[in-house]
């Protein structure tokens, strides 16, 4: 069977209902490729923004290693479906965009819960966190922890910290024993 496209100078251009069928699938597998390649992707909507404001959005998002796809719902369900996301599949309905992290797993989410504090548009629905499905709550409370940097820093604080008491102790120590001596 041969279908009808449009191409860009109106003309028509026809191919062949198997290849539009090969394509379709091929989209779904580089979609979920995405999804089982990266930490954590939310779904939310964002009917009713402008394009400024979307791209506010992506250019705030990007900052933090984020990156936002708007793709057809059709392909992002069989793909979230594929993967074993079926209740992640369920929100993809209307005009819905997904956020993918980057490295670290609460930059999307703190991004957009950031992003929605002064945008009442932005209606974020689910996600899915290391392989877990996040409902609203969830990512509202993943959206409160720290980024991976601050708690590597508080990290190494903490040990910098006790080892300057080790030292400050075992100094001590060490000038008892040279006064006994």
């Amino acid at each position: 069977m041969v279908k009808d496209f449009k191409n860009l100078y109106g003309g028509v251009i026809k191919v062949a209902k198997q290849t539009v069928i090969e394509q379709k699938a091929q989209l779904v597998n580089e979609v979920a490729d995405k999804m089982k390649s990266t930490p954590a992707f939310i779904a939310f909507q964002y009917q009713g923004l402008t394009v400024e404001q979307f791209q506010n959005l992506r250019r705030s998002l990007l900052k933090d290693g984020c990156h936002i796809s708007v793709i057809k719902n059709n392909i992002s369900r069989r793909a979230s479906e594929q993967l074993g996301y079926s209740e992640f599949a369920d929100v993809l309905k209307g005009a819905i965009a997904i956020v993918f992290s980057g490295e670290d797993i609460v930059a999307p989410a703190k991004g957009l819960f950031e992003f929605a504090k002064d945008n009442d548009k932005v209606v974020i629905e689910k996600g899915v966190v290391d392989g877990e499905i996040y409902d609203y709550a969830k990512l509202q409370t993943l959206a409160t922890l720290p980024s991976r940097d601050t708690l590597l820093t508080q990290l190494a604080a903490g040990m910098l910290g006790t080892l300057t008491q080790l030292s400050i102790g075992l100094n001590m120590v060490a000038e008892k024993q040279e006064q006994a001596a």
